[in-house]
This record gives C-alpha cells, structure tokens and sequence, in this order.
C-alpha cells in the first residue's frame, strides 16, 4: 500500500490564490492522499471559493482566527496521513512533487528521513519561475545543514519539505508565540528528530512572494522584532544541541549579524541581548551594515532616517514590480491548468 500523504493548506484571506494552489494539491499525482484546509476566519471569500472543492478527497474546515501556526496545529489534528505536506495557500507545487520525494526513498522504511525539494520564487507568473540552487540542495546532516543555513543566511521554503508523521509528533507543534519565521523554527526542530535530509530536485515548489504582505516581513513591528528575537534564541540553542564546535559558534554568530540590521538602531535592548550571546559565543557583533542605498541618508541625517528609508522604499519598489507582474499575467491570460497540463 502506498502511504497516505496529507496535504495540509492553512488559510487566510486568500481568495485570490486559492483555487490555484487547491488545484495543484489536486494534481498530486501520487494517489493515496487527502487535502485539509483550515480557514483561519478569512475576512474575505477563502472559506467559500475553497468549499467549492469539497470532496472525498479534499475537506474544508474553519476556526477562530488564530494565526498561521496555530491553524497548522489544527490542520495537523485533523489529518491521517503518515506523511504530511505543509502547503501554503498561495503556493504551487509540481504535479509530481511528492512522487518524485517519497520514490527517492526507495525501500527504505526509516521514518526519520526528512525530504526536501527544489523550490524558485514568482509574483504572478508562475510559469517564469526560477530555480537557483543554493548550498541546502544537498543530502545533508542535521548539523551540517544547519550550519549552512545561518552562516549563509540561506534557507528552504516552508512546501519544499515533505515529512512522516512520525517526525512531526517527535518534534512538536508549531510554536504559536513566533508572529515570522514560525517554520522556520518549526522545521529545525523536525531536524532535530531527524536522520538527515535526503535532497530530491525535482520535486518542485512554486513560492509566491509578497514583500511587506507576508508574514515573514518585520517591518518597524516590535512584537515581529521580538518573535524574532525569540527565534534566533531557539535556533541558536537547537545547533548547538546538535554541534557546539568552533564552526557552529561562528555560523550563529554570523546569523546574529545578518539579522541585527532589523533591530538597530530602534530596539538598542535587542541589539545589546545579541551583543552578548554573540560573545558567549566567542565572537563580536559590528554595527549593522548599509548599501550604499541607505549610507548616504545616514551620513546625512542619522541612522533613524536611513532605517525608515531601508523600509519604506524596498516596499514602495515591490508594489510597483507587483503591479507590473500582475499586468503581464493577464496579458498572456495562463492559467494554472494551462501550464501544468490538467
């Protein structure tokens, strides 16, 4: 018998998208599977538009909203598959995603081997997506993929994983306190559980990006800054339970850095908090660096100005790509069952 594989799909406000990404779990075609979505109380017609595919196959639930993590936790009670794929409802996959994953096992029966894919990002034109390999497109250890996460600043979208059951209960629930990068947190802790990564390209997944809408961004959000925070703390302490070498110290030290950019100069309390787990591990945090961008503007008028324009024009440049994006993809008027041959 094949394994059952739950697609699991939390929802928010994702009237526009979903119909697509339903489509693309629909198109699996590994055949022993079930489709879960979770509304998180949409304030739009996600519930409705998705309640159109209910089937044998696909089952659509709703509950008082709670955020992303803690709708995964629901959508996770609900299911019954021994492998789970977490599926977000603006994200596509390849049709045969799983298939490609679950034949690179081969015969083997351990549950502990987590399964990643090939993943690219897009706007609206899925079928322009790009595919650019990084240094996590490997079969790797536990700690070796970790270490290369945070000394790289790199990582491995939230659908491109495939995961047992088993790995899933060993690891725990989603960490409802993280406002960003809660799958991020989640699945180093599914490493943890697990026998290494075995790293499979063809299964693809399709990462709608959305700039300051998504979930991820921080912005100038205090409570996002400190969930952050949170994260990074947590991140930190699962590496070194797995490897606490002078490699591993530099790697989070490096992570600190990347990411200091956010607090500076606004939450100095935050900044101080990293300076000093930097030197516990051994290392030292310099002050954040500015592309010349942004240097000038606080050369001129301090680092708080430079900081606003670091946010606010990143923005200001996404809608207008957005934008533009969006025209070209009702140009050419493709559908998701135009370009993935359904």
């Amino acid at each position: 018998m094949k394994p059952l594989v739950s697609i699991l799909i939390p929802a928010y406000n994702a009237e526009a998208w979903i119909s697509d990404t339903l489509n693309s779990a629909i198109a699996q075609t590994w055949p022993n599977k079930e489709i879960i979505v979770v509304d998180d109380s949409s304030k739009d017609q996600t519930l409705a538009v998705a309640r159109k595919f209910e089937s044998d196959q696909v089952k659509v639930f709703t509950h008082p909203n709670s955020g992303a993590a803690a709708t995964r936790n629901k959508a996770f009670s609900l299911c019954k598959g021994e492998y789970i794929q977490y599926l977000d409802a603006d994200d596509l996959m390849s049709p045969d995603k799983i298939s490609r994953q679950l034949e690179a096992l081969g015969s083997s029966q351990d549950k502990r081997i987590l399964l990643s894919g090939g993943w690219g990002p897009f706007l609206y034109r899925y079928h322009r997506t790009k595919f650019t390999p990084s240094s996590l497109w490997a079969d790797l250890t536990p700690a070796e993929w970790l270490v290369r996460k945070l000394s790289q600043n790199i990582y491995m979208q939230t659908a491109s994983w495939l995961t047992s059951r088993e790995l899933v209960e060993a690891a725990g629930p989603w960490d409802t306190r993280l406002l960003g990068d809660d799958d991020g947190e989640f699945f180093t802790r599914v490493l943890l559980a697990s026998h290494g990564v075995k790293f499979v390209p063809q299964g693809k997944v399709y990462y709608r990006t959305s700039g300051a809408g998504s979930l991820s961004y921080i912005g100038g959000s205090d409570k996002k800054r400190e969930a952050q925070l949170l994260s990074m703390k947590l991140t930190i302490s699962y590496l070194r339970s797995l490897e606490d070498t002078p490699r591993s110290r530099a790697a989070c030290v490096t992570y600190l850095q990347n990411w200091l950019v956010f607090f500076y100069p606004e939450r100095m309390d935050i900044v101080e908090d990293a300076q000093r787990m930097a030197k516990e591990l051994g290392g030292q945090l310099q002050e954040p660096y500015l592309s010349w961008k942004y240097s000038w503007i606080r050369a001129l008028f301090g680092w708080h100005l430079a900081r606003r324009a670091q946010i606010m024009l990143p923005s200001l440049k996404w809608s207008v790509i957005r934008k533009w994006d969006q025209t070209l993809f009702r140009l050419e008027n493709r559908s998701f069952a135009d370009n993935f041959g359904r």
